[in-house]
């Protein structure tokens, strides 16, 4: 497996991978599928951030526990990165949650810009992009490159599958962000979809397919 890739080896992800994937796998279960995944890929990507000590009461007495000491942001790249937000929220409630609109070009296969609102003063120390589906890897590049230009020092992609294409150009564009995923696929078919993948991670959670 390349540098600075992590396809989770978590049997509850490759449990609930496999639900996912299914044809059989209506819209309601599908969004409960991606939010639960989100989830444990979170714990996952966030296992080694700083943490600093504090004091805290018990009911029985004194004890020292500790804190995050990071502003974490949440970045869905919509609209499919949606369904992944509110899982991951739940575990950072802290978090900043900001949004970035890309579409593919389906004859180029280049992701186009739409929508993207920088926060008025960007002070997050790390951002998890979260888009469930890596395959030509143009739209989390650019969601990272936006980022980046943003003042953002460090960022982590969170998605539930990846390609071996889009992995390659993640990691030629931006070698310095980590991939954290359920499960790397085979490859991407002529029209840019991830083989064996699950469809189009957007369409099936909202219906649309």
């Amino acid at each position: 497996m390349s540098v600075n890739v992590f396809p989770s080896k978590h049997p509850l992800v490759a449990h609930k991978l496999a639900l996912l994937r299914s044809v059989d796998t209506k819209p309601k279960k599908f969004r409960e599928l991606v939010r639960e995944i989100a989830i444990l890929l979170a714990a996952e990507a966030t296992a080694d951030l700083d943490l600093k000590s504090v004091e805290v009461t018990t009911p029985m007495g004194q004890t020292t526990g500790h804190e995050l000491t990071y502003d974490i942001g949440l970045v869905p790249i919509l609209r499919a990165g949606l369904g992944m937000v509110e899982g991951v929220w739940e575990m950072i409630p802290q978090a900043e949650v900001w949004h970035i609109g890309l579409k593919r070009n389906e004859r180029t296969l280049e992701p186009m810009q739409y929508y993207a609102v920088k926060p008025v003063e960007p002070h997050v120390q790390v951002c998890l992009i979260l888009d469930p589906m890596l395959a030509t890897g143009g739209s989390a590049s650019a969601a990272i490159t936006l980022l980046k230009s943003w003042g953002v020092k460090r960022v982590k992609y969170l998605g539930l599958i990846a390609a071996p294409e889009g992995i390659a150009r993640l990691q030629t564009d931006h070698p310095d962000v980590p991939i954290h995923v359920g499960a790397v696929d085979s490859h991407l078919n002529e029209v840019g979809y991830i083989v064996p993948g699950l469809g189009d991670a957007g369409d099936r959670q909202f219906g649309t397919a």
